[in-house]
């Protein structure tokens, strides 16, 4: 069976489901459970014959050949048996339930699930299949998927700049399904030979996240545990606690992440008369250089924090914390002084769930207290500027980054060559400007372009109307957005 095949069947069942009122997500849980068991079964046989932790009486074969009632109550009984587990199997069917209450139907999902052999599939189907749920439950709700994935090609190309090492720890404060880990993973033992402790360290204490949403760290969990990282009846790498509340101490070599988009955290509650009221979430951090309700600021002062004195971190980060004055200028300031902020990636529209985010990948070092600012200059590679990207008719691919990596130069960021050059080369998107022009800008301000907008000045030669139409759809409910955060405050 193809690839295409597997996914449009996968696809072509949750329609048949919703007629039944199980929703996307829903049937995403669901189909969670059922190929995380498929999968264990498969790695329980020869030749992987590894350990899975799951009691042969709750295994994946005991669902194949029952129907009706009895199947339907044999499932409920293997997820709430394996919730009671200790470890990470514990924590992945924790508070796990059936949605699909028609026997005959579920008997259909299990038959289509044991049909396939995951452990084949690449990582990029089944995350083509799990993202393509996300986006569409997405849709359904009106709610954003973005808080679940980065683009794998994105995820990819920060980890071959990074290039992780050997017995180095790795930390994601909002791993969603554990993107960063996996990619690193599979960097690490693509390119080392791991000696006995090496591979120790890479299985039981390299990786380190947080994630509250309960579904998303299900699929970490899941994710980690069939790459071969942790114990199934061990503890949990990843906590389902706000990494924002407080610094645990703990320090890590390297921070890779995407904190979840969103300007602003806040709780609701119930006032004294009776109506609704929001409150700006603040986190009262010593650690903290400023105090604001900025989700993606307090991100980057945590992951600052995270970090060892010697240690590094990409973060893909909105535009706002570039260009956001007040405590943005603050925050700005402290971690030019404080790390080496020695180069931002400069993302394009169309290859996020949420329409018309414009985001950033920032890439600096930690180092010690010091007198003088660490950050002497910081190298812009623009790949925005005349580049577009659509999640369905062209979305990135690693292929896309190639230049920017070999710009970034991984072997030795110390040597770098710009590409653009005032006369020679103007429309070069390889740039660095120097610690004295940052800090001259306005509110230290790190939003930099200095290519022009093709679009704007070649009536010949416009973009795809395709792209065309869907760059204004995008800015449109961008700025839709916008409006509803206003609307949202001046209703306080």
């Amino acid at each position: 069976m193809t690839t295409d095949s597997i996914i449009s069947k996968v696809w072509g069942f949750c329609t048949t489901l919703r007629d039944d009122g199980v929703g996307y997500g829903d049937y995403l849980e669901q189909l969670t459970y059922m190929i995380f068991l498929k999968m264990a079964d498969e790695y329980g046989r020869p030749p992987y014959n590894r350990k899975v932790a799951i009691p042969p009486e709750y295994a994946w074969p005991t669902l194949k050949n029952l129907k009706g009632a009895g199947l339907e109550v044999h499932y409920v009984t293997v997820l709430r048996e394996l919730a009671g587990k200790p470890g990470m199997l514990g924590q992945i069917f924790t508070k796990s339930q059936n949605k699909i209450q028609d026997p005959a139907k579920l008997a259909r999902v299990i038959q289509m699930v044991d049909e396939t052999e995951w452990i084949v599939l690449g990582a990029d189907t089944k995350g083509e299949i799990y993202e393509g749920l996300l986006e569409k439950n997405a849709e359904d709700t009106k709610s954003g998927a973005g808080q679940y994935f980065t683009p794998r090609a994105l995820i990819r190309g920060m980890v071959e700049c990074v290039r992780p090492q050997p017995g180095k720890s790795i930390a994601d404060p909002a791993c969603g399904t554990g993107g960063f880990f996996l990619a690193a993973y599979d960097h690490l033992i693509a390119h080392h030979e791991l000696n006995k402790a090496q591979k120790a360290f890479l299985k039981h204490e390299m990786f380190s996240g947080h994630e509250i949403v309960a579904n998303t760290r299900r699929l970490c969990l899941m994710n980690m545990f069939l790459h071969n990282i942790g114990e199934i009846d061990g503890e949990s790498p990843i906590s389902p606690t706000d990494a924002l509340i407080a610094d645990n101490g703990k320090r890590y070599d390297y921070v890779l992440a995407n904190p979840p988009f969103g300007k602003k955290s806040s709780m609701t509650f119930t006032n004294d008369e009776g109506e609704e009221e929001t409150d700006d979430l603040v986190y009262n951090r010593q650690d903290f250089w400023a105090t604001t309700s900025n989700k993606q600021l307090n991100f980057l002062q945590h992951i600052r924090t995270m970090l060892k004195t010697t240690g590094g971190a990409a973060v893909v980060l909105p535009d706002n914390v570039l260009f956001e004055g007040g405590v943005g200028e603050t925050v700005r300031k402290k971690l030019l002084e404080n790390t080496d902020l020695h180069t931002i990636l400069r993302l394009p529209t169309g290859i996020f769930y949420a329409n018309g985010v414009k985001a950033n990948v920032l890439f600096f070092d930690n180092h010690p207290a010091a007198k003088n600012p660490w950050t002497k200059e910081i190298w812009y590679y623009d790949y925005r500027t005349n580049v577009h990207h659509t999640l369905k008719r062209k979305p990135m691919r690693f292929e896309d980054l190639a230049d920017f990596i070999a710009s970034y130069n991984p072997a030795n960021r110390h040597v770098r060559k710009e590409s653009w050059h005032a006369e020679k080369n103007p429309e070069g998107r390889w740039r660095k400007y120097s610690y004295a022009e940052i800090i001259a800008r306005d509110k230290t301000s790190l939003d930099i372009f200095w290519l022009k907008d093709k679009s704007l000045a070649d009536l010949d030669n416009l973009p795809d109307p395709k792209d065309l139409a869907e760059d204004i759809v995008e800015n449109i409910e961008a700025g839709l957005n916008n409006f509803r955060t206003v609307l949202a405050a001046l209703g306080k």
